[in-house]
């Protein structure tokens, strides 16, 4: 093989289309662009979600809801996710180790969906006013 030699790989290139070249390319005249209207004139189009002068459909449907995009930070864990974990203490990384947050979390809330018999020490870590009088009839604390 000779650098002179080396050519790219059949059908790797194809030529840029010349458009309004003549009758004999097939594309001449109009150029692939039909006959008048505004797509066919040199700039003329629109912009993006526009419908002719008619109240777009984004500017029709009223504005609802909101999603925070700190939502990905927040997690909440179950007091049956607790009893199931059986550890006597229980902070961030316990939780991430486990599984029961994701990677992400930062702010952990304990809510009251479930029982929990074993005491319980959460550091760092919050709970529902429902959740901690569960926590502490169970004979755990919160810090």
């Amino acid at each position: 093989m000779e650098l002179n030699g080396i050519k790219p790989a059949d059908g790797a290139k194809h030529y840029k289309r010349r458009v309004g070249r003549g009758i004999g390319s097939g594309i001449g005249k109009t150029a692939g662009r039909g006959h008048k209207g505004q797509k066919s004139r040199a700039g003329g189009y629109h912009k993006v979600g526009f419908e002719g002068g008619q109240m777009p459909m984004h500017r029709r449907l009223p504005k609802r809801g909101f999603k925070s995009h700190l939502l990905k930070f927040n997690a909440e864990v179950t007091l049956s996710a607790l009893e199931q974990l059986g550890a006597a203490e229980v902070d961030l990384v316990t939780l991430k180790q486990a599984g029961l947050v994701g990677e992400l979390a930062r702010v952990v809330k304990v809510i009251k969906t479930g029982e929990i018999t074993k005491a319980v020490k959460l550091t760092g870590i919050g709970a529902s006013a429902a959740a901690k009088v569960a926590i502490e009839a169970a004979g755990g604390s919160i810090a």
